[in-house]
């Protein structure tokens, strides 16, 4: 399999490392590049483009299958989640899987009067309960690349009338995403969605819009942009605007032309691609007597082979080591080749 994206990437080592951070479209860098040097030279409308920004929000709206008015932005997971947690009455029970990602639990934790608990990601969804406020889970675990099973966390939260947040950071860019099947969902933009870092995303449903406080309100989320610049704003936006942070332009404008790219190649496109080259690695490393996890993800844990990650990178394989595993991650930009070198190196 050849890579797809043709010309926008040029990786000089074997990178099976999009878990940790996604490799960056030419488009991309060329417009963070030209944004930062009209910027240096005194840019007339200032340090960025609100239209781009919203552009970026459009597009990302299109691959989550959402309205555009459903959709946040801001600089990272553990931000948007905040805004959640805070919005949490005392004592809501807050359900997670074990060792799910640090950003989707700490700010609920931190709270100190919230009731967590933490099941098996197999039991997620038969451990919803009346008292369950809120399911809080990666759509694929960081750690290992497990898939939550979707269909069953939705049903039984609907069932138990618990709200949902769906951090697709692993997710979102190859496997498709249906914010409006959630309450909230999250995106870190610089993995599968191949933006800079400092963009992220937040979905929220008209319905769960009146519970969320938006505690990052300033001037940006006004319904009118331009007459909130002093005292307080006069009207919060109607839309999931309201919830957005101050966008870090050089992020934006780099982010607006990498979710063009994911438009363009196509979601299911990629999704098949990275999962017949996960199966193909996956299948390689049975065949050397190792034993990865079992899942259909493009994110591959390998119990017990994390001590080898130094070795690869040695050798101009870049992958990583998380609680123990060895991951190796595949994306758009990589080919069978990439997945035969890492084998190679592997076998010794």
């Amino acid at each position: 399999m050849e890579p797809l994206g043709g010309a926008e990437f040029a990786p000089k080592q074997t990178y099976l490392n999009t878990s940790a951070c996604a490799l960056l479209p030419r488009r991309t860098v060329e417009a963070v590049t030209l944004l930062a040097e009209e910027t240096a030279a005194g840019r007339p409308d200032g340090a960025g483009s609100f239209d781009i920004v919203d552009e970026a929000r459009a597009s990302f709206a299109r691959l989550a299958h959402i309205g555009a008015d459903r959709v946040a932005v801001g600089s990272s997971v553990s931000v948007h989640v905040g805004m959640v947690a805070q919005s949490m009455p005392a004592g809501a029970e807050i359900l997670f899987p074990e060792g799910d990602f640090s950003s989707v639990i700490t700010p609920f934790t931190v709270r100190g009067d919230l009731k967590i608990r933490f099941v098996p990601l197999e039991l997620l969804a038969e451990s919803v309960r009346p008292e369950t406020a809120l399911v809080a889970f990666s759509a694929v675990q960081s750690a290992d690349g497990r898939t939550a099973d979707f269909a069953a966390v939705r049903a039984a939260a609907a069932a138990h009338g618990a709200r949902t947040l769906l951090d697709a950071t692993q997710s979102a860019g190859w496997l498709p995403l249906y914010a409006a099947d959630w309450d909230f969902t999250v995106a870190g933009g610089y993995k599968y969605l191949l933006c800079p870092r400092g963009a992220s995303f937040l979905t929220v449903t008209e319905e769960a819009q009146d519970a969320l406080l938006p505690i990052h309100a300033g001037w940006v989320t006004g319904e009118e942009l331009w007459v909130n610049s002093y005292g307080p704003v006069r009207e919060l936006a109607r839309s999931a605007r309201r919830f957005d942070e101050p966008a870090a332009f050089l992020s934006y404008h780099g982010a607006a032309r990498s979710l063009a790219l994911l438009e363009e190649v196509g979601i299911e496109r990629i999704e098949a691609h990275n999962k017949a080259l996960a199966a193909r690695f996956r299948a390689g490393l049975i065949e050397l007597g190792h034993h990865p996890v079992a899942d259909e993800s493009t994110v591959v844990g390998v119990p017990g082979l994390g001590g080898r990650a130094d070795a690869l990178r040695e050798a101009g394989v870049l992958l990583s080591a998380r609680a123990g595993n060895l991951r190796a991650s595949f994306h758009l930009y990589n080919s069978s080749a990439d997945v035969e070198r890492a084998l190679e190196i592997i076998a010794g």
